[in-house]
């Protein structure tokens, strides 16, 4: 089976963000942000939103870029959520209020929020920032956002419909057949879950503590992995998760000087991420290099094999489909 290896690229550099993909985007702190769908069109309320591979994976990835002190507000999802620092420094918080405890992740650290809980995100370094996020299922769903959020949003002319689009009051109507989305009751946002930092902390991973975390695959000693989420098998060998959320796709980290996966095949949607160094990947009778911040789909029962070429430590995250 041949291949189009440019249908199944994500070079990040070729990527269409959207500048207002949320209702907050007129916001002070939600101004300076980009929002990017890789695979999926993920949750983004913009309906131009660009997304590079369309085709269903069973999970999402999209990337955020923000400038110093700017981020997403508080908001909710029924479906996972997975960070993935690629640069700078981010602050989580989370809360109805946003107070309820915060975590400051660097490049390389991932967490796993749980669903049905408020939570928000700031780049808190001197720079732009930038994270990939992966979001559970094929459609995530919808985001719920606090109510004093929509309130604020209202009030610069930006309005969610009910079929979950964005509107510029400024500058057009609400169409007929359509109305704008009520915030939340008190009720309804009683029903949210709560959580200390020292919880949310049992779903960080943080690169610094690597040591903790990487293991051999005892294939030539060139493979160094750290599994995050779900089971992750590689040379018939099996590695368990650091982290316990079931969130319908694993995600490991794959690292080392001349680190490497021989040729297999799967039947289930993977996604290659490259965090450092040049990768070079073979799907059946394609090569592609990628570098960081690239990615790359190889498509389901295909043949893949993927190795670092550069002549320094590479890493390179897996996303693979689990439902």
């Amino acid at each position: 089976m041949s291949i189009n290896i440019e249908s199944r690229l994500a070079r990040f550099n070729d990527l269409i963000p959207s500048k207002v993909p949320f209702v907050e985007g007129k916001l002070k702190g939600h101004q300076d942000r980009l929002n990017y769908s890789l695979v999926g069109p993920g949750v983004s309320e913009d309906s131009k939103q660009n997304v590079k591979i369309a085709e269903e994976h069973g999970f999402n990835i999209g990337a955020v870029s923000a400038a110093p002190m700017n981020g997403s507000g508080l908001h909710s999802h029924t479906t996972a959520e997975v960070f993935i620092i690629f640069s700078g420094s981010w602050r989580f918080y989370w809360g109805p209020d946003g107070k309820e405890g915060e975590v400051i992740l660097h490049k390389g650290d991932v967490a796993s929020f749980p669903t049905n809980m408020f939570r928000g995100f700031q780049n808190v370094s001197d720079q732009q920032a930038l994270m990939f996020v992966v979001l559970g299922e094929n459609d995530p769903g919808v985001i719920t956002w606090t109510p004093s959020l929509l309130k604020k949003a209202k009030e610069t002319g930006m309005v969610l419909l009910n079929d979950n689009s964005l509107i510029d009051l400024e500058k057009n109507q609400i169409p007929d057949g359509k109305k704008a989305i009520e915030p939340i009751t008190d009720n309804e946002l009683t029903q949210f879950d709560h959580y200390t930092s020292e919880e949310i902390e049992k779903f960080v991973i943080r690169y610094a503590d690597q040591k903790n975390y990487f293991l051999d695959d005892e294939h030539y000693n060139s493979n160094s992995i750290l599994n995050y989420l779900d089971d992750f098998t590689i040379h018939n060998k099996e590695f368990k998760p650091y982290i316990s959320h079931k969130t319908g796709f694993g995600l490991t980290l794959l690292e080392g000087n001349n680190a490497h996966i021989h040729s297999y095949t799967s039947s289930k949607s993977e996604v290659y991420l490259c965090l450092e160094g040049e990768w070079e990947i073979t799907c059946n009778d394609k090569k592609v290099l990628i570098g960081p911040r690239d990615a790359f789909s190889p498509p389901k029962n295909s043949t893949r094999s993927l190795k670092n070429i550069s002549s320094d430590k590479g890493s390179i995250y897996i996303v693979r489909q689990k439902n």
